[in-house]
């Protein structure tokens, strides 16, 4: 396998001697083409065992539905393992198609960097768990009243939303920021257009909703810019995903988190302002880290 360049951004670390402009072009295309055809195939069949294994007296159609709007936990075990399918479709597309070593999609050092991640996590926590604590005082108050059923989600939502969260900055972040930063020089391409993708990836949703989400690949995608990788989006993405679902088990329902398709411009002015924040002391943690953005001098000779 060849190695990036030394030197080399994030958005570069594809260009390296094994670099052809159509494997790039392809890629883009041929991640998501894998994930559809693999990723229906896992949720369906996780929701056919569901839905012989347990008797809800339901027809299978309307189980499936049912199931695909999170009323049950194994709907949202189902979808949440379809999407993490893009970890290892993602791993080996980098590796097998464009024959660079896989851990370069973690960071220009070529491995996941554990302990910036964690820490970015807990000041994610810090920051929203800061602006669920301080609702009330901002005139939403906040009714807990668990649904039915709440536990089971409840550990479906810590073992799996990590790898769905994840799963999304492994595509979004990072193969396709690093595919298009590959294609066009200027790294602001691939981070807007994945952005785009990111924001369009979650269906229906009104303008604010969009915006908000849009908002959310941007300042990502500029961290991982800023720090040379994807662990501060994934910290973020998980800890957001994790405190959604949970209080939305403990104050309404989790489907109606996961049908949300509308939110107002108060509140998606609020989610911009949360992420600006993680983003901001994030990237103060990475110089802080001494963190690397560029591929080291090393790697040179580092094909493996």
């Amino acid at each position: 396998m060849a190695a990036p360049r030394p030197g080399a951004t994030y958005p570069l670390v594809l260009r390296g001697e094994s670099y052809a402009w159509w494997r790039s072009a392809m890629g883009v295309l041929l991640a998501p083409m894998f994930w559809l055809l693999l990723g229906g195939a896992l949720s369906s069949g996780v929701l056919f065992l569901a839905w012989q294994i347990r008797d809800r007296g339901l027809s299978q159609e309307a189980f499936f539905a049912a199931a695909l709007r999170y009323e049950f936990w194994e709907g949202m075990l189902a979808g949440h393992l379809q999407i993490a399918l893009l970890i290892p479709i993602t791993l080996l597309m980098v590796r097998s198609w464009h024959m660079v070593h896989p851990s370069y999609l973690w960071s220009v050092e070529g491995r996941p960097r554990w302990g910036y991640l964690f820490v970015c996590a807990a000041v994610a926590a810090v920051v929203f768990g800061a602006y669920i604590g301080t609702m009330p005082l901002r005139g939403a108050p906040l009714t807990w009243q668990p649904q039915e059923g709440f536990w089971a989600f409840f550990v479906v939502i810590l073992i799996t939303s990590p790898l769905q969260a994840a799963a999304e900055e492994f595509l979004f972040r990072g193969y396709l920021l690093q595919a298009l930063g590959s294609l066009v020089a200027n790294p602001w391409f691939g981070v807007v257009t994945s952005a785009l993708v990111f924001a369009l990836f979650h269906s229906t949703q009104n303008l604010p909703l969009f915006l908000s989400r849009f908002a959310f690949g941007l300042v990502m995608g500029w961290l991982v810019l800023r720090t040379g990788g994807i662990e501060a989006a994934v910290a973020a993405h998980v800890v957001n995903n994790v405190f959604a679902f949970t209080l939305a088990g403990l104050t309404s329902t989790i489907s109606e988190a996961r049908t949300l398709t509308e939110v107002g411009w108060a509140q998606s002015f609020s989610d911009v302002i949360i992420y600006s924040i993680i983003t901001l002391i994030a990237a103060g943690v990475a110089v802080a880290m001494k963190l690397r953005n560029r591929v080291p001098e090393e790697d040179r000779t580092a094909a493996r």
